[in-house]
């Protein structure tokens, strides 16, 4: 059987909470057991859901409560919903701690950033020089929209190679990336588009929607099954 990944709730619709489909394929195509784990207010929980997953899947969603990064709401900042916030964070700061991978993608990017002490842009408007469009506007979510390069020596070049064509659905990105986090792409306007943490075994965050690319995309799956095998890797031979 395949690792146990963890699949973070995306927030809540109403009294419904969700995660869609595309990641939960994306994990099942890989050959991981994709687990939804629900928002709680429980830090024994949280614990069980480490204990529980091999790796860890953080989504995309809304904007970040712009205080939990220390900073106060600017124009352009979108909904947010501070309950989504505090348990993702809390249980990013969990995950990171025990070494298993963690895969994180567009907001989830943005929530590893702030769990290690970054910041995110309000909105791309704010940055200084301009900046592409980054919320494409195709026919489908799995067109590509532009160019990124990867930084030489991160894990992601491994996966990808050092040029990238991917699809765009962010009006913030990270400012500063945090304690410990490395830039690891950017566009050709500089906004950062993947981060990693230094020094752990596989801590990924991409700007982008590599499950919506999926199918059409044989770097996409690379980086899914990349993901997926240290998870089987670390349940094998578990960091201590």
């Amino acid at each position: 059987m395949g690792p146990n990944i963890g699949i973070v709730s995306c927030g809540f619709a109403g009294d419904r909470q969700f995660v869609t489909n595309p990641y939960i394929q994306s994990v099942r195509y890989s050959r991981g057991v994709p687990l939804v784990l629900p928002i709680v207010r429980s830090d024994r929980l949280i614990g069980e859901y480490t204990r529980l997953c091999d790796g860890f899947l953080f989504c995309g969603g809304e904007d970040i409560t712009p205080l939990l990064f220390g900073e106060e709401p600017r124009m352009g900042n979108g909904r947010t919903d501070v309950t989504v916030d505090l348990f993702q964070l809390r249980l990013m700061k969990r995950v990171l701690k025990t070494g298993k991978p963690v895969l994180s993608i567009c907001r989830g990017m943005q929530v590893l950033c702030a769990a290690s002490g970054g910041t995110i842009w309000q909105d791309l408007s704010l940055i200084p020089g301009g900046t592409l469009d980054h919320m494409q506007k195709s026919a489908g979510r799995d067109e590509v929209s532009h160019r990124i390069r990867t930084e030489r020596g991160t894990l992601l070049h491994g996966f990808t190679g050092p040029r990238l064509l991917v699809n765009s659905f962010h009006h913030q990105a990270v400012n500063l990336p945090g304690k410990d986090v490395r830039v690891s792409a950017r566009s050709g306007d500089g906004v950062i588009e993947a981060v990693e943490v230094k020094d752990h075994p596989f801590a990924v965050g991409v700007q982008w929607h590599p499950e919506c690319m999926y199918r059409t995309s044989p770097e996409m799956r690379e980086l899914f099954r990349g993901f997926i095998s240290r998870a089987l890797a670390g349940r094998t031979n578990p960091v201590h």
